[in-house]
């Protein structure tokens, strides 16, 4: 009698992989517009950023953009990505005149865990923070438990994004 043994191939490593899934939710018009609803227009600004003075990476570029009305300005609108655990969270944020948070706005998750941070509950608690607020995860901003790098990193970012205006952009105004 002769036996045969079938042994499935990749048995076990399908257990292992993480599928990533990119989905967009706004695009940056789209996210622009729901923070600036009456906005005359979006200036695209290029400002030279030192980038060791605010703790952030080398080569780090955020897209921003001066919201004006008629000739003064309303606000900044600003495109950033950070890594959540492994991918990229493309996301936006925009400030008042005075440098308040208005809006953050997660534009893309690529991440196969940690979607949470996209909700609204979550994103509303940086509603009027300001460079002046810590703006830091378990201080005043709350972790979601399975999204912790998601959190960690995207609070890490507005705080950047925050001392970016302080020291670059508030007396462009």
């Amino acid at each position: 009698m002769q036996v045969r043994w079938l042994l499935p191939i990749g048995i076990g490593a399908a257990a292992t992989v993480q599928v990533a899934h990119a989905v967009q939710y706004m695009t940056v018009a789209q996210a622009q517009q729901a923070a600036f609803a009456h906005a005359a227009r979006f200036v695209p600004i290029a400002a030279d950023i030192d980038t060791t003075a605010l703790g952030a990476p080398a080569g780090w570029k955020p897209l921003i953009w001066r919201v004006q009305n008629a000739s003064e300005t309303s606000g900044w609108f600003f495109e950033d990505a950070v890594i959540g655990k492994s991918e990229l969270i493309t996301y936006a944020l925009a400030l008042d005149a005075s440098g308040r948070i208005t809006a953050l706005e997660v534009l893309e998750y690529r991440e196969s865990h940690g979607g949470e941070v996209r909700l609204a509950g979550w994103r509303n608690q940086f509603q009027g923070k300001s460079v002046a607020d810590p703006v830091a995860l378990d201080r005043d901003i709350r972790n979601i438990s399975g999204a912790t790098l998601s959190c960690r990193h995207l609070t890490e970012g507005v705080h950047r994004l925050l001392q970016l205006y302080a020291h670059v952009l508030a007396a462009r105004r």
